[in-house]
């Protein structure tokens, strides 16, 4: 049985995940899979940008599938733990863009996966959290790191250690989201939003995207480094070019992604 379904529609790709009846959990299985789908994504130009999102109404993903983590040993977690930051971590260093269309609760791993999305797009019920220290553990996917870059640290420590959710609203406020879409319309936003990224220069929201990544925290003179290296990338392209050609002929360019 897959547990996630992928539709295409041009540049841009849907990745749903199916565990609709236990809230889209994250389990060894779907870690699993989603691992495959990034794979097949390396050295592709398509798709472009990467919507994910949970099935049903009630939630994009409540976090670990508990009822999985009762029987798994303590190597069993780590094992677990390091598949799912490597698979993040794909997701981040991917040159496509990826979303996370916020439909219902994003608990734990939940607000991790969609921490680790280049864009995140709410709908107005979301409720956003990282609960586990009322179970007795810390986030152990990437979310006390990626939050507070996101966020700051004292929005990240107010969340993380008291454990509390935050509705759409107040998670566009802190900046843990970036959009919230109209009541019913979550998907219909993150494909207008997903279509105007992927209409650019492939290769330039790539080199943009890992010039903002690598250079954030470092000295601005790093950074100033990190992003004249990426920029060296698009000055060779043919994708250059065909931008000055298009803006000279009053025409929208052809990229070809080289």
């Amino acid at each position: 049985m897959r547990e996630l379904k992928v539709e295409k529609s041009g540049a841009v790709e849907v990745w749903t995940m199916l565990g609709e009846a236990r809230l889209n959990a994250l389990n060894r299985a779907v870690v699993g899979e989603l691992g495959g789908l990034l794979n097949a994504l390396q050295g592709s130009t398509s798709p472009r940008c990467v919507i994910i999102t949970g099935a049903g109404a009630k939630a994009f993903c409540a976090g670990a599938d508990l009822k999985e983590r009762v029987s798994m040993t303590e190597e069993d977690v780590r094992v677990f733990l390091d598949s799912l930051q490597r698979t993040l971590r794909q997701m981040e260093k991917s040159d496509a863009i990826f979303i996370a269309a916020i439909n219902g609760i994003a608990f734990g791993g939940g607000t991790e996966l969609a921490l680790a999305c280049d864009l995140r797009v709410a709908a107005p019920n979301a409720e956003l959290g990282l609960p586990e220290v009322k179970l007795g553990i810390i986030p152990g996917a990437g979310g006390t790191q990626r939050l507070g870059r996101l966020v700051g640290l004292g929005r990240a420590k107010d969340l993380i250690l008291t454990g509390r959710r935050v509705g759409a609203a107040e998670a566009l406020a802190a900046g843990l989201i970036d959009r919230i879409a109209p009541d019913g319309g979550l998907l219909e936003t993150c494909h207008q939003l997903a279509s105007t990224v992927a209409a650019n220069g492939p290769l330039a929201v790539a080199a943009a995207k890992h010039a903002i990544d690598e250079g954030f925290g470092l000295d601005l003179d790093s950074a100033i480094k990190v992003e004249r290296r990426h920029y060296e990338t698009v000055l060779k392209s043919e994708d250059r070019l065909e931008a000055l050609r298009a803006f000279a002929e009053r025409r929208p360019p052809s990229f070809k992604g080289r």
